[in-house]
């Protein structure tokens, strides 16, 4: 008895010590994972400032055109006035509300268009080339039709939106639906589930990281839409905003314009990232 008592007493002392090593070695990764981590941010903004340093000093000693190039104290003045008497803020206000509005629709009529043309594999194969066909047209192309067709304005550029979204949403949400694995769908057609049933609890939830991942690409696509709209019609916008600075040869105008761009798409994403995090945060688990 004293035997197996001291056995048992050896095992839990090298379970306990095997616990201990487990953990020293995952405090140690964290670590790592942190410095690393650091490491990569102090990077990113020492090389952000020595570029910024160069191009103030290369505008400033003209080594490069100050017209054409600027510099950044020229820009954030630029900026900071602009904000100042609330001039800027219309042109945010109209662009972003017509990114969202076409960054939304996108994403919802493509995943309907996707869910279409899985429902009806003969619908499928007779659209397939039209959309082959759509989706290498250059979308540029296509914004004065809608100029004509739906007035210059807030539609026709949430109109070209959706001509660069919609497309590109489609075909990689439905090639997602045609990925699905067989065996999946077969366990769920053995206990008899009917076509509704077996999208519903197959292949949507399956393809819902694309789904979420497509949120992320459409962001950017978007902002192209929007803002190539803008170029072709606007008259308060971003974009419009960058085509009077380049007809008064005012780039600095066109620049702080572009970083204004830069930090709302930059932040639209960052959003869009952080709902991916949070609806798909159990996914992998699964």
């Amino acid at each position: 008895m004293p035997e197996k008592f001291n056995n048992k007493v050896s095992l839990s002392g090298v379970q306990e010590d095997r616990e201990s090593g487990l953990k020293e070695l995952h405090l140690q990764y964290k670590s790592k994972a942190r410095r690393i981590t650091a490491a990569v941010g102090t990077t990113q903004i020492t090389i952000l400032l020595l570029f910024l340093a160069l191009w103030e000093a290369a505008g400033r000693q003209r080594w490069i055109d100050p017209l054409l190039f600027s510099y950044p104290t020229k820009i954030i003045n630029q900026l900071w006035n602009s904000m100042a008497d609330g001039s800027i803020w219309p042109h945010i206000g109209m662009t972003v509300s017509e990114t969202i509005i076409g960054f939304i629709l996108g994403t919802l009529v493509g995943t309907g268009i996707a869910a279409l043309l899985w429902w009806f594999p003969f619908l499928s194969r007779v659209l397939d080339p039209y959309l082959v066909v759509l989706n290498s047209l250059p979308k540029v192309a296509l914004g004065p039709l809608f100029i004509v067709s739906l007035g210059p304005g807030f539609n026709s550029i949430v109109a070209v939106t959706l001509s660069i979204t919609v497309i590109i949403t489609t075909i990689n949400i439905y090639n997602r639906f045609r990925e699905i694995e067989a065996g999946y769908i077969k366990v769920v057609r053995l206990f008899g589930a009917s076509r509704a049933q077996l999208f519903r609890l197959v292949i949507l939830p399956a393809s819902f990281p694309v789904i979420i991942s497509a949120l992320k690409v459409n962001v950017g696509l978007a902002w192209i839409g929007v803002i190539v709209g803008e170029f072709l019609v606007a008259k308060l916008g971003l974009g419009y905003l960058m085509i009077y600075g380049f007809q008064v040869f005012n780039f600095t105008l066109v620049l702080s314009t572009l970083i204004v761009i830069a930090v709302v798409a930059t932040m639209m994403y960052q959003l869009v990232a952080i709902l991916e995090r949070k609806l798909t945060s159990g996914w992998r688990e699964r």
